[in-house]
């Protein structure tokens, strides 16, 4: 049975996590999920709202059982079926099924993986955690870019989360650090998937420790 890693990777929209997410998949021995995948429908009851529109980045607007439930499935398993979720149709549309085959290292990505963190922990599944830490006016950004070229919301919808995001994300790096998350740039989050995916290590770097088997 393969061992592997769960690695939560977390940040704010924009930081690139799925950028590194889909690096680390090229690479080889990484598989990754999104949790994006796990936003409940627009019509679900109770959503939580900002300014009058839903807020996506309240941890309400998200299933975390679900998300938890499907990543321990991986990890036994190593192949579960997961829901395809569409963000500019606010809903999801499928569902498909994600094998981790021989891969050594499950990323799982996304910002809510912060009270994932602590589910996991309580649910007793070992796990690594890091936050991607860049400066917060690139990821304003980068965010307004790729969500206006994907037509994820409507441009005001957009630029008014983007607005409240940038405000926020102090607190969202202070909360990260207390619930356990390591700050790490791009460069060093990637040496580190390198190394838990059992690629070439750097001289004197920490063995990965946090394994399922």
């Amino acid at each position: 049975m393969t061992s592997r890693t769960l690695l939560l990777v977390a940040g704010p929209s924009g930081c690139g996590k799925s950028r590194l997410s889909r690096a680390a998949t090229d690479s080889g021995g990484v598989a990754s999920l999104s949790l994006d995948e796990f936003y409940r429908d627009l019509d679900h009851p109770g959503l939580p709202r900002t300014l009058g529109i839903v807020d996506w980045d309240d941890a309400a607007s998200w299933d975390c059982d679900l998300a938890l439930e499907t990543i321990a499935r991986l990890l036994r398993d190593g192949s579960t079926e997961v829901p395809q979720y569409d963000i500019s149709q606010s809903k999801r549309v499928g569902s498909r099924v994600l094998d981790l085959g021989d891969a050594r290292v499950l990323m799982v990505e996304g910002i809510f993986a912060p009270p994932l963190l602590a589910a996991a922990h309580a649910a007793g599944l070992p796990v690594e955690a890091l936050w991607l830490a860049r400066h917060r006016s690139t990821n304003f950004a980068r965010r307004l870019a790729r969500d206006l070229k994907e037509k994820r919301k409507t441009p005001a919808v957009l630029l008014r989360r983007g607005i409240a995001i940038h405000r926020s994300e102090p607190q969202l790096t202070r909360d990260a650090m207390t619930a356990g998350f390591r700050p790490v740039g791009m460069r060093e989050a990637t040496r580190i998937v390198a190394e838990l995916a059992g690629q070439k290590r750097t001289a004197g770097s920490p063995r990965p420790s946090a394994t399922v088997a």
